[in-house]
C-alpha cells in the first residue's frame, strides 16, 4: 500500500502490522482499540494469518508467548486494565528474550477509569510494567502515519534485540482519522535461530525459558540483558526538536499532547516568547542527551502530560535540575489546551503569575 488513504490510527496500525509481516494477533475487545481487533478478524482470515479473540487479556498474551517462542511475528493490542492484566505475560516474554508487539491504546485511570485519552500509563510502559528487572521499548506517535510508521520499526526493534516492545497511544489517536501511506516492511523476514520450530534432527535443542533455579546464572542473564539494552539505548533514540535553535524555553511533549503544545509554541512565538519543544518519540529508551543540551541554555521546562505528572521526572533527570520544571496537565480523559499550555509557558517565562 503505498497511496494516501483516509484511516482511523486503530486501523492504519493493525494494516501496518500485517504489512510488517505479522500474521498471528490473539487480543479481547476494549475501548478505545476495540477497531484493531476488528480490523485483524477482517483481514488476517484472508491472507492466511490468524485472528483469535481469547477469552481474556492473560490468555491472548500467553498466545503471544507461544507464537514468539516459534519465531512469528505476533502482536496484541488492548486499553490501560487490560494492558495490567498482560503485565504477568510481558515479563515472562522479556524474561525469555523473545520479540513481540504490544499496543496500548491508552485510557483514563487508575481502575476503569474512563473511555476518554489518557497518558497515565508512562510509568507502568517505561518502569516495566511487570515484575523483575526488564525493559520495554516505548514508542509514542503522534499522528495516524506514525502510528503505522512506529508499527513496521517496532517489530523490526523486537527482531533485532528480542525484546517487547510497546506502541504506547491513547483514545484520540486511535479513534481520529488521517491521511496515511502504509509501506511493506523490509525486514518481515530474518533468521531466528534460536526459534522452536523443530530440529528436523540436525542441531540441538532449543529452549525457551526464564525461569533460573540457579541465582548466579539468573544474575549473569539479567546483566547481559542488560547490556543489550545499553545498545538499545545508543541506537534506538528517536525525538523531534521544534524551534529550539534559539529557545529559551523547552516544553516537551509526546503523543496528542505534542500536537497540541506545537500550537502553544507557535502562539508564544508569535508573543515574543522564545519557546521550542522536544517531542520523545521513544519514551524509552528516553532521550536524554536533547535534553541535557538543551538544559545548558533553557531558563525553564514545561512537561505537558495528560496526568498527574509523570514523564516530568524523567524530564528533571535528563535537565540535571539545571532549570526549574513545570508541570501542564489534564486528566480524567480531559485533553489540555493550547490555551492552557500557553498560559504555563507565560507563566514559565515570567510573563504572568
Amino acid at each position: 500500500m503505498s497511496d494516501k488513504i483516509l484511516m482511523k490510527g486503530n486501523e492504519a496500525l493493525a494494516e501496518a502490522a500485517i504489512q510488517a509481516g505479522c500474521r498471528h494477533y490473539f487480543g479481547y475487545p476494549i475501548t478505545p482499540q476495540t477497531e484493531v481487533a476488528a480490523y485483524m478478524a477482517k483481514r488476517m482470515p484472508k491472507i492466511g494469518g490468524c485472528f483469535l479473540q481469547a477469552e481474556s487479556e492473560i490468555a491472548a498474551i500467553n498466545m503471544v508467548y507461544g507464537v514468539a517462542s516459534a519465531g512469528y511475528r505476533v502482536m496484541t493490542s488492548s486499553s490501560s486494565p487490560g494492558i495490567s492484566l498482560k503485565a504477568e505475560g510481558i515479563s515472562y516474554i522479556a524474561g525469555a528474550d523473545l520479540p513481540a508487539f504490544i499496543v496500548n491504546v491508552q485510557r483514563g485511570g487508575p481502575g476503569l477509569g474512563g473511555i476518554q485519552p489518557g497518558q497515565a500509563d508512562y510509568f507502568q510502559a517505561t518502569k516495566g510494567g511487570a515484575h523483575g528487572d526488564f525493559k520495554m521499548v516505548v514508542l509514542a506517535p503522534a499522528s495516524v502515519q506514525e502510528m503505522a510508521d512506529l508499527t513496521g520499526k517496532g517489530f523490526d526493534i523486537a527482531d533485532k534485540y528480542r525484546m517487547p516492545v510497546m506502541l504506547l497511544a491513547d483514545g484520540t489517536l486511535g479513534q481520529m482519522m488521517e491521511p496515511v501511506t502504509i509501506n511493506k516492511s523490509e525486514a518481515a523476514q530474518i533468521e531466528k535461530p534460536w526459534a522452536l520450530r523443530g530440529t528436523k534432527c540436525e542441531r540441538e535443542h532449543n529452549i525457551v525459558n526464564s525461569l533460573y533455579l540457579n541465582p548466579e546464572k539468573l544474575e549473569q542473564t539479567v546483566m547481559d540483558r542488560f547490556k543489550r539494552y545499553e545498545e538499545v539505548e545508543k541506537n534506538e533514540v528517536m525525538y523531534e526538536e521544534f524551534m529550539m535553535e534559539d529557545a529559551e524555553y523547552c516544553a516537551v511533549a509526546f503523543g496528542i499532547a505534542a500536537r497540541v503544545t506545537r500550537n502553544a509554541v507557535i502562539a508564544a512565538r508569535e508573543a515574543g516568547i522564545k519557546v521550542g519543544m522536544i517531542r520523545p518519540i521513544t519514551l524509552w529508551p528516553f532521550p536524554v542527551e536533547p535534553l541535557a543540551r538543551a538544559a545548558e541554555h533553557c531558563k525553564a521546562f514545561i512537561s505537558v502530560e495528560l496526568n498527574m505528572g509523570q514523564m516530568i521526572e524523567d524530564v528533571r533527570l535528563a535537565t540535571g535540575c539545571k532549570a526549574p520544571v513545570y508541570l501542564c496537565n489534564r486528566t480524567g480523559g480531559i485533553i489540555v489546551t493550547p490555551d492552557e499550555v500557553l498560559a504555563k509557558i507565560k507563566e514559565a517565562s515570567g510573563g504572568t503569575k
